[in-house]
């Protein structure tokens, strides 16, 4: 799907989301998706 990804393309996706959402708020942002995550499964069972 995604093909090779390096350390470099990583990298450069990391920085635009950190620039995007800003520092403080990724912590919430993966908390998010985890628990979105926990209830999709939760769910399907």
């Amino acid at each position: 799907m995604f093909g090779n990804i390096g350390l470099t393309e990583l990298s450069l996706i990391s920085l635009i989301i950190i620039v995007l959402f800003g520092a403080k708020k990724i912590p919430e942002f993966i908390r998010g998706i985890g628990q979105a995550i926990k209830e999709f499964k939760k769910a399907s069972k």
